[in-house]
């Protein structure tokens, strides 16, 4: 593993674990198991370790869904249950979850890592519009928003609202009703 990953690896830990406060060079070094200074002669700025992070976190959660990005819809008998597996596998990990939740807030103070935040997201946001044009949305642009921002709010009441996390079944007939709204049919 690249001393990079190891470093962003640790960032995200300490991310879910202890919030963004918790988040120094030196606790990352810690968390790593790497001498002091590592982290810094890494990413020299707090910027630097919040890109480096946020970087990291992109690949590892696009790796994870990626089965559900690169799917053919048209040839899926069930996109529903494709997206409520990528749910589920975003569920699983809560940590990463967790990390992805704090670096959003921080992006809305700092104009550098909105930026990054906002390109990440079209790494999630583009394959959904294909898939949504494949299975015949009228404006598959506005409804991967949609379907992007529906999929988030479900991540977010289960990890950090009231709710509880949601089975495989309550997810796939939550995106069934989600989808057959957009399509104007049952999905």
């Amino acid at each position: 593993m690249k001393r990079s990953d190891t470093v962003a690896d640790a960032a995200i830990a300490l991310l879910a674990e202890r919030g963004m406060r918790g988040l120094t060079h030196r606790a990352v070094d810690e968390v790593a198991g790497l001498p002091p200074g590592s982290t810094s002669n890494l990413a020299r700025t707090r910027a630097a370790l919040l890109e480096l992070t946020l970087s990291r976190l992109t690949d590892l959660e696009h790796e994870a869904v990626s089965s559900a990005l690169r799917a053919d819809a048209s040839a899926s008998p069930d996109l529903a249950a494709l997206l409520a597996e990528a749910i589920q596998v975003q569920l699983s990990d809560r940590n990463r979850t967790l990390a992805r939740y704090e670096l959003a807030l921080e992006a809305t103070r700092r104009p550098e890592l909105r930026k990054i935040y906002d390109e990440a997201g079209r790494r999630f946001r583009d394959p959904a519009v294909g898939l949504l044009a494949a299975v015949g949305s009228t404006d598959p642009l506005r409804h991967a928003r949609q379907l992007v921002a529906f999929g988030e709010g479900l991540m977010f009441d289960a990890i950090a609202g009231a709710g509880s996390e949601p089975t495989f079944d309550d997810l796939r007939e939550a995106f069934r009703e989600l989808l057959s709204g957009m399509l104007g049919r049952h999905s």
